[in-house]
Order: structure tokens, then C-alpha cells, then sequence
């Protein structure tokens, strides 16, 4: 399995309050950045996939939910999270 029980406490503790703090926005979209970038490599080499494919939209499309979410209720947490995890350029 790509993505660990030890890993994900690690993204949890680095971006929530604590490593069991899964519900909160900032660890949810930085655990969905996480996953869209593994499934964004899994695509480079199987072009294909179009179950994949479909995961993938899902995934950005829940993560710019979240995102839309934290703009409207807290602005200083979404530039945060969005310079933290480099989502806009």
C-alpha cells in the first residue's frame, strides 16, 4: 500500500493540531495532496486507466470543495495551507 498508517499520522501531525486530528480541513486537503500526486505519477506511465482516471477528478474535486470551504470561513488558514503545500503558483 502506498499511502501507510505511519504516514498518513505524519501528514495529520505536520498540517491538523495532532497526528489524530482527521478531521480537520488543513489535514484532509494536505492528505488529498498527497494522494492526487501519487495517482497524477500512477497516470504518467498508465495513460489508460480510466478508473484511475475518474479517482483522480474525485479526489480535486473534494479538494477544492474543502478549499472553497476554508476561504469563505477562515482566509489566513487557506493562504496557509495553500503556500504550505504550494497548491497555486
Amino acid at each position: 500500500m502506498y499511502l501507510s498508517t505511519d504516514e498518513k499520522k505524519k501528514i495529520f501531525k505536520k498540517h491538523g493540531k495532532s497526528e489524530n486530528d482527521t478531521g480537520s480541513a488543513e489535514g484532509q486537503i494536505a492528505l488529498f495532496t498527497y494522494r492526487i500526486s501519487h495517482l497524477t505519477g500512477h497516470l504518467k506511465n498508465n495513460r489508460k486507466d480510466y478508473g484511475t482516471q475518474r479517482a483522480l477528478q474525485l479526489l480535486v474535486g473534494k479538494r477544492r470543495s474543502l478549499l472553497d470551504y476554508l476561504k469563505q470561513k477562515d482566509i489566513e488558514r487557506y493562504r496557509a495551507i495553500v503556500k504550505e503545500l504550494g497548491l497555486r503558483r
